[in-house]
């Protein structure tokens, strides 16, 4: 029986870069590539390197540096013949964290041993994303948002960044369709919309995203309800369960336009600019390793989330 490949491919500058300087002493010792990125592009180069030779390809550091592994997969047409991994070792981790990968130490085990699931991925505009998708961020509210925040909260940092710095920010009008005949659903200002593939957001009741559905679960925020958006629970009261300022809409597909120029939207951390967007969810898109917590049909709470 043939030893399985695993390639690495490391952002050794994600988090403090302790956790991926240890990642790596971990993968050399136990036999497998690393392969150090330089960032951007190149890491997207990398995986699509590594997808040509090995069984397995890992990506180590956050979700940017996931996402950008996930599409060197893509763009090398292997999704479905390679199996894909994560060592959390960014500032945000949301994607492990939602598949039951608890660290470093647990992601090898569960590499090595654990289960390994057919996930769902986000498409927009032809661009994979793993967790969100949000339009209306600023580049003010980029700059502004605090490594304490983004740790404990990842994009959802930069919306309440947004929400309390961009005091004149005008918002956005939309139109919002869904389905494959893109069947008239919402229109009109809002100031943000989120939208999620394996991201939780608060107030949908459940412990954590349903990445085996098909799905993506839309957040429309109409108006921004007076809150001190940098204190802690402020993520919980904004995005509340059945909160009058929110509209939540779950489709396979969604269609956005914007009147008006572009808005920037965040793939994962990517930015891109646009006034039309498609998003669509692969299912079973990509096979991953998931730790023994993970739940492939998470269900409802039967009580609203508190907040």
């Amino acid at each position: 029986m043939s030893v399985p490949t695993r390639v690495v491919v490391r952002n050794p500058n994600s988090g403090d870069g302790k956790r991926t300087k240890r990642a790596k002493s971990i993968a050399t010792d136990r036999g497998w590539e690393v392969l150090d990125s330089q960032g951007g592009d190149h890491t997207v180069e990398l995986a699509a390197e590594a997808a040509d030779r090995a069984d397995t390809v890992v990506a180590c550091g956050g979700d940017g540096t996931l996402n950008k592994t996930v599409k060197g997969v893509q763009e090398a047409g292997k999704l479905d013949a390679v199996s894909l991994g994560v060592l959390p070792a960014g500032t945000g981790n949301d994607f492990a964290d939602n598949i039951g990968i608890r660290g470093i130490d647990h992601a090898f085990e569960v590499i090595e041993s654990g289960e390994c699931r057919r996930l769902d991925l986000g498409i927009a505009n032809d661009r994979p994303f793993l967790n969100s998708c949000v339009g209306g961020l600023t580049a003010e509210s980029s700059a502004k948002t605090s490594g304490s925040l983004k740790r404990r909260l990842g994009v959802l940092a930069y919306v309440l960044t947004t929400l309390s710095v961009a005091r004149d920010f005008e918002g956005l009008t939309l139109h919002v369709s869904v389905g494959p005949d893109r069947n008239p659903t919402w229109s009109g200002d809002a100031l943000m919309l989120l939208v999620g593939n394996g991201r939780r957001f608060p107030g949908e009741q459940m412990r954590q995203a349903n990445v085996e559905d098909g799905m993506v679960n839309a957040v429309i925020i109409k108006d921004a309800p007076a809150l001190d958006y940098l204190s802690r629970g402020a993520a919980d009261k904004l995005l509340r369960r059945k909160a009058s300022h929110l509209t939540r809409i779950k489709s396979s597909h969604l269609h956005v336009t914007h009147d008006g120029d572009p808005v920037q939207f965040s793939l994962d951390g990517e930015m891109i600019e646009t006034n039309e967007l498609s998003v669509d969810s692969e299912r079973g898109a990509m096979q991953f390793f998931v730790g023994d917590s993970y739940d492939p049909d998470p269900e409802e709470w039967s009580k609203p989330v508190p907040g």
